[in-house]
């Protein structure tokens, strides 16, 4: 039961491939750091492989069979992309299922503001994090903002030259009421608002800086401050993702939950060509504060594009549509907690995920109890150690911590509703929720192979 890390398997060539896919990835994360950005490079990249949209297939009345590549984007923030099998679709579907949605801070819808002599935008954090580790970090902003009449896209903060914002932090010679604070109070929602400039706008009196930033806005984007009405402008850390460790074994990037079991999923599916059950990857919205909306994974929205699918190759009902759903086998790709050695007090030594051992089994999540947890059948964990072990995939299991020390959840649960059969699989972190989280390359790489072989039921 003591699993060696993956890195001693790897001969030369093996090793080259997993650092050839790591920096594939570090790329990714580095330019996609919202869930717009992620759907709008997956699908770039699903086209190149001869994906087409569901939309031109049901609008066309065209019909659907064996081999066939389609992908439906959900509002722009959410993708499920499908290799139709061979086999009918209610024999059910082998689904790669993670979110694209990572903790940040958001922009209010009326963000801006002047405060002595300086302009700062109001924020609410998105998800959960610990408040103290988003200052004093250099940020940026990514997003859209919906005029009247067009869609301004924004991402200012990446460039060399670009400008960054932040949030700043009470110096440590006035910090004595400050460091007596519990953590988890020492710095309050409220006073996450960052600054975005300090120069008046001349012949302006009354919040001249604010005028400034206002029209700088209006020069450089086409904003009005109204505009901001209708925007959705995440602040993330600025930056790309970096090899971490003298051997360049790690990746810190922002956004590992759960782009890095995303983007493996993705590329699982975008490997093969003839499947024998239908191959899904869903990726999916809001995760990170209930899976809830039009874009979560308590929507419809995967449910009635099965149905359009089913329909487009005539065999739709509503028996066959339950029959789909019931029948389906799911790899909940969603991140682990790695064990720390700075802090191994909160973890089970004999049931936690270690860095560079191979992909993550989660049988439970949940708290306390277990509770809010699916909990995946033995009978499905058989199957799927035969099918990882004929392809000498690395993999571990793992408990989030001790018991009644924690706990979490991904949309494993939502999933199980349906009647499938569902574990949490993906990848182990270090700082996760952080502004900056720890990947293993040996980690993100077997989890690829992983998914490929679920997907091919070897």
């Amino acid at each position: 039961m003591d699993r060696k890390t993956a890195w001693e398997k790897y001969n030369k060539k093996q090793r080259q491939e997993v650092m050839t896919f790591a920096e594939e990835y570090r790329q990714f994360i580095s330019e996609c750091k919202t869930e717009r950005e992620c759907v709008k490079e997956f699908i770039k990249l699903a086209k190149n492989q001869g994906f087409k949209d569901l939309k031109t297939i049901i609008d066309g009345k065209k019909k659907l069979k064996a081999g066939d590549k389609v992908y439906l984007n959900n509002m722009g923030k959410a993708l499920a992309l499908f290799v139709i099998g061979r086999e009918p679709l209610e024999n059910g579907m082998n689904i790669l299922g993670a979110h694209i949605d990572s903790p940040r801070l958001d922009l209010k819808q009326n963000p801006l503001y002047e405060e002595s002599g300086l302009a700062m935008m109001d924020t609410h954090y998105y998800g959960g994090i610990k408040k103290y580790q988003w200052v004093t970090l250099p940020m940026a902003l990514h997003g859209v903002v919906a005029t009247k009449d067009k869609v301004i896209e924004l991402n200012i903060g990446e460039k060399e030259l670009d400008p960054v914002f932040g949030v700043s932090d009470l110096l440590i010679h006035l910090a004595a009421d400050q460091m007596d604070k519990k953590v988890a109070k020492a710095v309050k929602g409220e006073a996450l608002d960052i600054c975005v400039g300090s120069i008046p706008l001349k012949g302006e009196e009354k919040d001249a800086v604010k005028k400034n930033i206002l029209k700088i806005l209006k020069d450089s984007y086409g904003i009005e401050e109204e505009d901001f009405i209708s925007a959705e402008i995440e602040v993330v850390p600025a930056g790309a993702a970096r090899d971490y460790g003298f051997d360049r074994s790690m990746i810190m990037g922002y956004g590992q939950d759960d782009r890095v079991c995303a983007y493996p999923s993705f590329r699982a599916l975008m490997s093969v060509s003839s499947l024998r059950k239908t191959g899904v990857c869903l990726l999916v919205d809001k995760e990170e504060i209930g899976s809830v909306g039009a874009t979560g994974m308590h929507s419809r929205f995967f449910e009635n594009t099965v149905a359009e699918i089913l329909n487009c190759m005539g065999c739709y009902d509503e028996l066959t549509l339950r029959r789909a759903m019931s029948r389906s086998r799911v790899l909940s790709s969603d991140v682990s907690a790695g064990f720390d050695p700075n802090y191994p007090d909160v973890s089970d030594k004999n049931n936690s995920a270690y860095m560079g051992k191979g992909m993550v089994f989660n049988k439970y999540t949940g708290s306390r109890g277990k509770s809010g947890s699916n909990d995946a059948s033995a009978e499905y964990i058989g199957d799927l150690r035969r099918i990882l072990d004929k392809e000498k995939v690395s993999y571990q299991t793992s408990e989030l911590g001790k018991v009644d020390q924690g706990g979490g959840g991904t949309i494993a649960y939502i999933l199980a509703n349906y009647g499938m059969q569902v574990i949490d699989s993906g990848v182990a972190v270090h700082n996760m929720h952080a502004p900056w989280e720890i990947t293993s390359k040996a980690d993100i790489y077997e989890a690829l192979r992983g998914y490929e072989a679920f997907l091919r039921e070897a």
